[in-house]
């Protein structure tokens, strides 16, 4: 209204306003550049893209750091049906970063919105104008943008290589991941940024948009021991989250960053479990990592179906030897997904810390510890104890709205 308000009014156009003349072979040369267009674009090879009236899917893998979110990541982003991206709300956070995680949820949410919709001009705010894939955060981990129609490094169907993407797609077109996006079935994005589950309802009610959220959890003492391995490269993030107005915090003695993920998750799984609201139902379904590791392909057949998935016979085995590896990993692999040992790393925690440092944890979390399913240690021979399971089953009381039953 406000932008009409000033404008000078304008008369109707009289009945006898005066058209040009078209010759009848103008017309036909229009109508035939007409048709030769609408053949080109029925004739042209079509990338796989949702079915006709079938709705595109859009999951959401909601975790924290060193929660083996990147692991899960790649499940999603190496099935060829998927276009994924890993944490594309970190240029929100990147841009803004003297502010707090609740102040910038909002445009988070906006971000991640518009991604799903593959609309990725919402990037205009936070990448330069000339920009090319490599702009995009962790863009090589993305198999669909190593893909055709992104890039053609690597079949659509094949298990793409961060190592032979980077140096093949680096200086593709941004645009083509907008292009990318919307020739998938499922749109997936992993984010870390999100604090509660409330914030997120307006796209789960949102119908433009066919939400699932993957809600991943890991036990916080095995996240203390992550975190201290990779303390300088989440010195900013952790600024943010205790809202520290811009001042990056690398030590953390007090456990103040463990304390408010622990806080989060429980927020989030309460708000899904304890009289949740009727639009969650078959759209919520809580992860351990430690289940993941456990029992790899079961986990993840159940966890494919709750997304509309299948696990075809090359994933399977891809599955297997990721997480049949020689060891917990090399230290400069943190942020990378490599073959490991996955129950020996959801293991290590209670080798590398103090029982000083996890019965602070333990005190820090005891909500956490208790809603999620982990047994608390009461001295370091439990600790220690590796035949002493601290992953509590989850039984018949455990929620889970994969499920309409």
């Amino acid at each position: 209204e406000s932008l009409t308000a000033n404008l000078p009014s304008r008369r109707p156009l009289a009945c006898s306003m005066w058209l040009p003349r078209i010759s009848s072979t103008t017309v036909t040369a229009l109508l035939l550049a007409q048709t030769g267009l609408l053949l080109f674009l029925v004739s042209r090879p079509r990338l796989t893209s949702p079915a006709d009236g079938e709705e595109r899917v859009h999951v959401l893998v909601l975790s924290s750091w060193r929660s083996g979110s990147s692991f899960v990541g790649q499940l999603f982003s190496q099935h060829p049906d998927v276009f994924y991206l890993m944490e594309p709300a970190w240029h929100v956070w990147s841009a803004l970063s003297q502010g707090s995680a609740p102040a910038l949820h909002m445009a988070v949410r906006d971000l991640v919105r518009s991604v799903f919709l593959c609309d990725m001009d919402v990037f205009d705010a936070y990448l330069p104008w000339r920009r090319n894939l490599s702009d995009l955060f962790q863009w090589a981990v993305s198999r669909a943008l190593c893909s055709p129609p992104a890039c053609s490094a690597f079949p659509r169907g094949a298990i793409s290589s961060e190592a032979v993407c980077k140096p093949l797609c680096a200086r593709r077109p941004f645009g083509l991941a907008q292009e990318a996006c919307r020739s998938y079935s499922h749109v997936v994005l992993k984010e870390v940024r999100f604090f509660n589950l409330q914030v997120l309802y307006p796209l789960l009610t949102d119908p433009a948009l066919n939400l699932h959220i993957v809600h991943l959890v890991r036990d916080p003492r095995a996240v203390l021991r992550s975190r201290e391995q990779t303390a300088k490269a989440l010195a900013r993030d952790n600024g943010i989250v205790l809202g520290t107005n811009g001042t990056w915090v690398e030590a953390d003695p007090g456990l103040r960053v463990v304390r408010e993920v622990c806080r989060s998750h429980v927020r989030i799984a309460e708000a899904a479990t304890r009289k949740p609201p009727p639009f969650l139902r078959g759209r919520y379904r809580l992860v351990r990592f430690e289940d993941l590791a456990r029992a790899p392909l079961p986990e993840i057949r159940a966890l494919y179906a709750f997304a509309g998935l299948s696990l075809t016979p090359q994933l399977e085995a891809w599955i297997h030897n990721i997480t049949h590896g020689p060891g917990p990993g090399a230290r400069r692999e943190a942020f990378k997904t490599t073959s490991r040992d996955a129950l020996n790393v959801s293991q290590a925690w209670r080798h590398a810390l103090s029982f000083t440092k996890i019965r602070r944890v333990q005190e820090l979390c005891a909500g956490a510890l208790q809603l999620l399913g982990y047994r608390p240690v009461f001295s370091e021979e439990e600790q220690r104890d590796l035949a002493l399971d601290l992953v509590l089953p989850r039984g018949p009381g455990s929620f889970s709205w994969a499920s309409s039953t």
